[in-house]
């Protein structure tokens, strides 16, 4: 990578054992798109529950030539949000996302992405020509 892995940690104490983790992750990345720039991960509990935890959401930025793809990890559903934490699953998860964002997007660049087919819907009979003019009928008498 041309700039340095950038990684933020908001509202959670960093772990070495979760840089560690991230690292290896973004190493993937880098042989998967040997031409990834940089990437930025942040990481951040929402806000503290006294009861339950909260799920550690994972924001990934990933800088190719000429774009940025960006991936976020964070529960949607009211259970999910309120799930027993674990921030390295949420990690492993927001990665798997990025791996596969990055494998399409590869597979774009080089042109591996089939073009789909149009489907014909019917086909002209007869052309009209530009000095006739029709009448419609919708019902209610002629427009």
């Amino acid at each position: 990578m041309d700039i340095p892995l950038e990684i933020a940690f908001h509202n959670i104490e960093p772990t070495a054992a979760m840089e560690s983790l991230i690292r290896e992750h973004v190493e993937r990345l880098e042989k998967l798109y040997p031409h990834l720039v940089g990437c930025r991960v942040s990481v951040e509990m929402p806000h503290k529950q006294h009861r339950s935890g909260n799920v550690p959401e994972v924001h990934i930025a990933m800088r190719v030539p000429g774009r940025e793809i960006a991936v976020s990890r964070e529960p949607h559903k009211p259970a999910l949000r309120h799930a027993a934490p674990n921030v390295h699953t949420s990690i492993k998860e927001a990665f798997r996302a990025a791996e596969k964002r990055l494998t399409d997007f590869k597979q774009q660049q080089y042109g591996e992405v089939k073009a789909k087919e149009m489907l014909v819907h019917g086909a002209l009979q007869q052309p009209v020509q530009q000095s006739q003019s029709r009448q419609i009928d919708s019902g209610r008498g002629m427009d």
